[in-house]
């Protein structure tokens, strides 16, 4: 104990000059109390330091591993942040892990996710189920679909024996989405133009747009889009999505799912289509420039621009970027004009619930694409 304590004091005290300087580095059984975003769900304490670095507001994190026993909020993950930069409060505490964001490393934007977890499960997200021999079989299956971002497989000694050698594949959102989108006067918004919404690069696809057509029903998901080729981008990342409609006046991109029918309606502003699946998405939607639109929230910093080109270069540039408002000479609010705001969202694939489970095996796939920090 008396170790653990000199080793916060020195930590505290050193600290403050390494604020911005990268810290990988991860600290056991040491807790950072209070200065809580959000929490959220984490197989491992790398996954979440790789979730606290794709938040546009955290700094540092601490992690409830599996082996806390002092009540049920094992696979936590408690995204946090100070003005200094640092904890406020470093405490020692059994069965924590805590650690810094890896924003101001060399950090990988697309880090391998490989593990498997025993005796853990990924609980949601599930679009197809079938039945596998083993669970490296299962994890085979995952890692030859492009849908799959992870999966749980439920052993032989699992109870009740009906469900047993059961695969379930498992989705994540992996592209960015802009959590709040509306009208404004005097913005300009757009995206990154590096941003990957697909894995393939051959062939291209050939998008099926429906001007002025709805499809009523059957609405899977509501997510905010730019446009209607963002709603399209977005229903083609969701393997269980059939069919879009998206309405211009208030932004909305209505996702649907039914593989019986389509029945389509004429109604103006709205603009329908179908995913493409296989193929290369069109990004001509990143290169747009959206007058007049709000991508409310999500800032990672801002800094003058001349213009809402360069705003949209520099973007680019910036690989933690994904879009980006600016602040035009006509925008109302003089404090703000000609800030170009940078943004980005969480994409690595994260489990929306992660929890002990006896006789199953949860994990990520065997991609060949990536590699570590």
């Amino acid at each position: 104990m008396e170790t653990l304590q000199l080793f916060v004091v020195l930590l505290s005290v050193c600290g403050l000059s390494y604020s911005k300087e990268c810290r990988p580095y991860l600290v056991e059984n040491i807790d950072f109390p209070g200065t809580d975003i959000t929490f959220l769900y984490s197989p491992d304490v790398k996954h979440c330091q790789y979730l606290c670095t794709e938040h546009p507001s955290c700094l540092f994190f601490t992690f409830i591993r599996q082996d806390w026993t002092t009540d049920n909020r094992n696979f936590y993950c408690y995204l946090k942040s100070t003005p200094s930069g640092q904890p406020d409060v470093q405490t020692p505490l059994l069965g924590v892990t805590s650690g810094f964001s890896l924003k101001t490393c060399n950090f990988n934007s697309k880090p391998c996710l490989s593990q498997v977890y025993q005796d853990i499960d990924f609980y949601g997200s599930d679009y197809r189920f079938l039945f596998t021999s083993s669970s490296d079989e299962c994890q085979t299956f995952c890692s030859n679909d492009p849908n799959c971002h992870f999966f749980t497989f439920i052993n032989n000694a699992y109870t009740p024996e009906k469900y047993r050698f059961k695969c379930h594949l498992k989705q994540s959102w992996s592209i960015p989405r802009t959590l709040i989108v509306k009208k404004e006067v005097g913005l300009v918004s757009g995206f990154s133009e590096q941003l990957q919404m697909s894995p393939y690069l051959e062939p291209a696809c050939q998008r099926k747009l429906f001007a002025n057509t709805d499809i009523p029903g059957n609405s899977l998901e509501t997510l905010p889009a730019a446009g209607a080729e963002h709603c399209h981008a977005l229903c083609s990342a969701h393997p269980t999505c059939t069919y879009f409609s998206y309405d211009s006046s208030d932004f909305n991109c209505y996702l649907k799912n039914n593989p019986n029918e389509m029945v389509r309606k004429s109604k103006e502003g709205v603009t329908s289509g179908i995913p493409s699946r296989f193929c290369q998405l069109d990004d001509d939607w990143l290169k747009v420039d959206y007058d007049g639109v709000h991508f409310q929230g999500s800032d990672i910093g801002n800094v003058a621009m001349q213009d809402a080109d360069k705003c949209r270069e520099t973007c680019t540039a910036d690989r933690q970027c994904q879009f980006y408002t600016y602040f035009k000479d006509s925008h109302s609010n003089s404090d703000y004009r000609g800030l170009c705001f940078m943004k980005s969202v969480i994409t690595i694939w994260a489990p929306p619930q992660v929890s002990k489970l006896n006789n199953v095996v949860s994990g990520f796939p065997l991609k060949s694409k990536c590699s570590q920090v």
